[in-house]
């Protein structure tokens, strides 16, 4: 499982269900993390357990001395995820990328619903992008702190 992690002071995502359709908003944070996250075929429930775990404690907020060492889970930050299955594209070869190692959506969803649900059990406060839906996310990057995360 990967995850591209950004630490925003606001982002969104919007959707619709194709493209050129009616568009909603359907996640929204303020200050926080927006997570994109791919999923891999041998992905399961304890690693999606152990990404949000890694997320919610992940030292990435600024302390009072203005270094790195408050966690989503210390400050109360939002979390934003929205399923990127592109984190898995291959392009070392050619030009265009292959998804192969990226997992079919039957597989990936659940997964993705799993690291949304421990996070909830955590007590963050998430919002999410709609799957299966042509997605637009707008962000802010605070920092810019961009990490990718992998389990």
């Amino acid at each position: 499982m990967r995850a591209l992690v950004q630490r925003v002071s606001e982002a969104w995502v919007t959707s619709a269900a194709d493209r050129g359709g009616p568009v909603e908003e359907v996640g929204r944070i303020g200050a926080g993390l927006l997570v994109l996250l791919g999923v891999t075929h041998d992905d399961d429930a304890d690693t999606a357990r152990r990404l949000a775990d890694k997320l919610w404690h992940l030292r990435i907020f600024e302390d009072a001395d203005g270094a790195m060492n408050r966690s989503a889970a210390e400050t109360g930050a939002g979390v934003l995820v929205v399923s990127q299955f592109t984190l898995y594209g291959d392009a070392r070869k050619g030009r265009r990328p292959s998804f192969v190692a990226a997992a079919r959506p039957e597989h990936a969803e659940p997964m993705v619903d799993t690291v949304v649900d421990r996070l909830r059990e955590l007590g963050a406060d998430v919002a999410t992008g709609r799957f299966r839906t042509a997605m637009q996310v707008g962000l802010v990057n605070d920092g810019p702190v961009t990490l990718l995360v992998e389990i």
